[in-house]
């Protein structure tokens, strides 16, 4: 390998996998991501570590499991003795680190995030949710003051947050800038937008470009009341209704109208690449940190569930010369594997201490691009806060928040995943789910207790459990000796 490239990392907020019109959804408008898809490998089955923000972010950061990681709840007060974060291994090999957007690994409800102490970063531009609730340290936020708006007054308004002052066109400009700069060395930024993430409010200028009409709506049967009632001890943000109580159609138009935003922003920057002559030097990873449930079995937002709209997620790599080019695999990839692959790139050291594997021999294509491990898992530990679980609410706090008076039991739930079969546990509760997802792919019947799959689910059962213990167990320092 030649040496080793700058990296743009760009991250969307709760972007599900079938939202790229060059993968399939022509409902969608991405000439941008197109771009990196016919101009690099775009992985189709990648699934993240945990279906809600902390967790799965405090994963690709580290390179672990988030019980691995010890970060598994959104909403922590802060991230004590963290393991080191890929910023770090790679400010470490001498890039220069930068970072853009949300960080999320400790909770940013009304404070600024705190920064770790050895977060790697040399440039540090924060925001988080596109309010003005932060008293300073809010670099956006401050931003919009400078350009004379104010974020909850145009929040408010009819035509919402103008696309100029939104919040992925201020990670743009701050992109450009870090890019732009002259360094002798290579650069790592992460880019980590805001959107598609709820309440769904995009500029009024891209809302009009999608029709709720033409939307197709909803993955969504009758029948998904019923199962969701049976699940309804289970973590999760709103409580299922039918998609024509919430607009399933509407919310979709919207949603995809924050994706076309993101698209365009994203342009800016692959354009920035061309103008510096940073292109072919520069491997783009464009990925989400999890997905969306979209009004699918009547839900909306995010919890405890692992349907493929909430733990499978977009991930395409683009380096000429590299990256093969024009290559679509469908081989089972977790977000784990993006981590080791970074850190393999960039030829930083520890790569051995991830539990990820590197994908730069499939995207070379020095192997197959059909197969790159047997199976994936997620983790739902504990994750939301028990005011938000049925609040329907994205965005605004409950009373409960407000007062404090919020409970710590929450649900424990693992999925995992092979080629055929997916099989999801929620802990304590001798309920769970199993879907063969060959013949059901959006996951409609639920095999859990059907006779004829005891025999499925019991290996599954007894496969999940041996890969959780894998995964999850820390047994301690390198050994040095044999005594």
């Amino acid at each position: 390998m030649t040496s080793p490239p700058n990296i743009l990392w760009y991250c969307t907020d709760q972007q599900r996998f079938d939202t790229i019109a060059a993968l399939g959804n022509s409902h969608v408008e991405t000439p941008a991501i197109d771009s990196l898809v016919a101009d690099g490998t775009a992985l189709s089955c990648c699934y993240c570590q945990s279906p809600i923000c902390t967790p799965s972010r405090a994963s690709f950061l580290t390179g672990l499991y988030p019980s691995r990681a010890r970060n598994c709840r959104n909403g922590n007060e802060n991230y004590a003795g963290h393991p080191t974060l890929v910023p770090k291994r790679l400010s470490d090999a001498g890039y220069d680190c930068g970072l853009i957007g949300k960080f999320h690994l400790q909770s940013a409800g009304h404070r600024t995030e705190p920064r770790l102490a050895e977060d790697g970063y040399r440039y540090w531009k924060f925001s988080h949710a596109p309010r003005d609730d932060w008293p300073a340290g809010h670099d956006y936020a401050e931003w919009v003051r400078g350009q004379g708006g104010d974020l909850d007054e145009l929040r408010a308004d009819a035509d919402r947050v103008p696309a100029e002052l939104h919040q992925t066109a201020w990670a743009s400009e701050r992109a450009i800038e870090f890019v732009s700069e002259e360094r002798s060395g290579p650069w790592m930024l992460s880019v980590n937008v805001y959107d598609p993430h709820p309440p769904f409010i995009p500029p009024r200028a891209y809302a009009d470009r999608f029709d709720r009409d033409l939307m197709p709506g909803p993955h969504f049967r009758d029948t998904d009341l019923a199962a969701q009632a049976a699940l309804s001890e289970v973590d999760f943000q709103t409580v299922a209704a039918h998609p024509d109580t919430f607009d399933g159609r509407g919310v979709q138009a919207l949603y995809y109208a924050m994706i076309a935003q993101v698209d365009d922003q994203l342009a800016r920057l692959l354009d920035c690449l061309d103008a510096t002559g940073q292109r072919d030097n520069t491997l783009v990873i464009f990925t989400s940190d999890h997905g969306e449930s979209l009004g699918d079995h009547g839900l909306l937002y995010k919890g405890c569930r692992f349907y493929e709209g909430l733990v499978r997620v977009p991930l395409i790599f683009r380096w000429p010369g590299h990256v093969q080019a024009g290559v679509q695999s469908d081989a089972l990839v977790e977000l784990l594997d993006k981590t080791s692959t970074i850190v393999d790139v960039a030829g930083a050291g520890g790569l051995e201490q991830l539990q990820g594997r590197s994908l730069l021999p499939l995207l070379c294509g020095q192997v197959s691009p059909e197969f790159h491990r047997d199976f994936v898992r997620s983790e739902y530990y504990d994750a939301l806060d028990s005011s938000f679980i049925g609040s329907g609410s994205p965005d605004t706090p409950t009373a409960a928040e407000v007062s404090g008076e919020t409970s710590s039991e929450g649900t424990f739930g693992t999925m995992y995943r092979d080629r055929r079969y997916k099989l999801v546990v929620y802990h304590g509760h001798e309920i769970g789910e199993l879907f063969d997802l060959e013949t059901d792919p959006w996951e409609f019947e639920n095999l859990w207790d059907d006779p004829a799959s005891a025999e499925v689910k019991s290996r599954l059962l007894r496969a999940s459990f041996d890969a959780s213990i894998r995964a999850t167990v820390d047994v301690g320092t390198r050994r040095v000796a044999p005594m």
